[in-house]
């Protein structure tokens, strides 16, 4: 049920909540409420009846749930493209209960979160519904039962603010936990063998790129114009957001409200990118620099300890014809000189490929989901198995051309290897998988120890008949 903490659902949040986190952490709130003599315990019993007529379904922490959340979450899900066939109520309820637990105890254990980021995700999901109603905002908002565009925005960025906190949450109680060999071996050797995991067919993959080649009169062209933007900010006074808006080739950075935040604890981006930021004052752009995005320059607009807000216009230089006809002709010869047995595969990869990831490896590709050689076909990525799904073992493919994930345009071959067909899992050959489930059940584990002991810990409050519900954790604390 872990799919439903990550849809779109829409929140509403009352300030009554003030006064129902006044009772004891340890309370379970019964549906009715006996009438006090006191005027104060009165006007509590008030309150809190006023907040049932509103339809509270439950109460966790400082969050709420209503009772409309539970139809609208599996809406959501059925708008998003999810299956909802045979998942009840209870079942959202508790996938609602758990995601205000995460997000209530993220905020207590004061886990920070990018007000910037994520209204960066609102305008990107916005434009994405925007797609499916012809670009028409009277649509999109008529759909979702919403007056206009900015009480959605702000009910959107309740939302996403409280899945990252949630997400965020969840990965603190997991990122030390780490697996031993012994541990891996122990959790292989209690599965009965009639039930160990069967793995799919495996391969090995092998490619050989050639990239067009950009011409330097390009490269001074572009580092000529990013300077040109640095002196108009750091000379004539001129807005670098505005630059970064016009000129910038970054789609992330439109999605994240054209600011990034850099923890120099915690790398992100690539280390050419890092050291320019950190080397900036309030204030400051960098000069021109390369990375194998383009050319660039940063604008640092606030350090905050061990943290830089910055910006960034990137640039990227342009291939000409003549460049791609060049790269394709090029890596056309490697591929008849492989097939005539002049150079094997491995051979021709350290000499002429231009990727550097894997050219002094054979050309072999390594998988991202297992960090090993081996590809499962049932998993594999939809573009790369269209490629070599009519290869023969040791075959080379025809010059492919292909886009890298920056939008550049290349050319590769391609070679399969080592095709291993389906089987069960063995220790020794699959370590890495099986590693891989082992490190998984020890994070459920983690996670529901740390849930149990949070329930116990935490207001919670079930109202009606969502109090009738078998969960699985215990939520009405029995």
């Amino acid at each position: 049920m872990k799919f439903i903490n990550n849809t779109l659902t829409v929140k509403v949040l009352f300030t009554v909540i003030l006064t129902v986190n006044t009772l004891s952490a340890q309370e379970i709130i019964e549906d009715k409420v006996e009438e006090k003599s006191t005027k104060k315990t009165d006007s509590v019993s008030s309150a809190f009846q006023s907040v049932k007529v509103d339809g509270v379904a439950a109460v966790v922490g400082d969050f709420i749930i209503l009772e409309s959340d539970i139809p609208k979450e599996r809406e959501q899900i059925q708008a998003a493209g999810g299956n909802v066939d045979g998942v009840t109520d209870c079942e959202l309820m508790g996938s609602l209960l758990e995601n205000k637990l995460y997000a209530h105890h993220a905020i207590q254990d004061s886990i920070q979160v990018s007000d910037a980021e994520i209204r960066g995700q609102v305008d990107y999901q916005i434009q994405q519904f925007l797609q499916y109603f012809g670009g028409n905002m009277d649509k999109l908002l008529k759909y979702y039962k919403k007056e206009d565009e900015q009480s959605f925005r702000d009910e959107m960025f309740e939302i996403n603010k409280n899945n990252q906190l949630a997400s965020k949450m969840q990965a603190k109680i997991v990122e030390e936990i780490e697996i031993t060999p012994e541990e891996v071996r122990e959790y292989f050797d209690k599965i009965p063998k009639d039930q160990r995991p069967v793995f799919g067919t495996e391969l090995k993959v092998s490619q050989i790129v050639a990239e067009p080649k950009v011409s330097e009169e390009e490269e001074q062209r572009i580092i000529d114009r990013l300077n040109g933007f640095r002196e108009d900010v750091m000379e004539r006074g001129a807005s670098f957001r505005s630059k970064a808006v016009l000129y910038g080739e970054d789609p992330g950075l439109k999605q994240s409200g054209y600011i990034y935040t850099l923890d120099r604890k915690k790398p992100r981006m690539v280390k050419e990118f890092r050291q320019a930021a950190f080397a900036l004052q309030e204030g400051e752009v960098s000069e021109p620099f390369k990375t194998d995005f383009g050319y660039h320059i940063v604008y640092c607009q606030k350090i905050r300890g061990q943290q830089y807000d910055v910006s960034h216009v990137l640039l990227k230089p342009k291939v000409s014809n003549d460049a791609i006809k060049e790269a394709k002709e090029r890596l056309e010869k490697v591929r008849q000189r492989i097939v005539d047995g002049d150079i094997t595969f491995a051979e021709a990869a350290k000499e002429a490929s231009d990727e550097k990831e894997t050219k002094n490896d054979g050309g072999q590709l390594i998988n991202p989901e297992t960090q090993d050689y081996n590809f499962e076909l049932t998993r594999m990525d939809t573009g790369l198995y269209a490629q070599i799904q009519n290869l023969k073992d040791n075959e080379v493919s025809l010059v492919l051309k292909d886009e890298d994930n920056r939008g550049n345009t290349k050319y590769k071959i391609l070679m399969v290897t080592d095709r291993i067909d389906e089987h069960q899992a063995d220790y020794a050959r699959d370590f890495l998988k099986i590693k891989e489930l082992a490190l998984k059940e020890k994070k459920l584990k983690a996670i529901a120890d740390w849930q149990s002991e949070k329930i116990t810990d935490t207001y919670i409050n079930i109202n009606g008949t969502y109090r009738d519900c078998n969960y699985t954790s215990n939520w009405l604390k029995k």
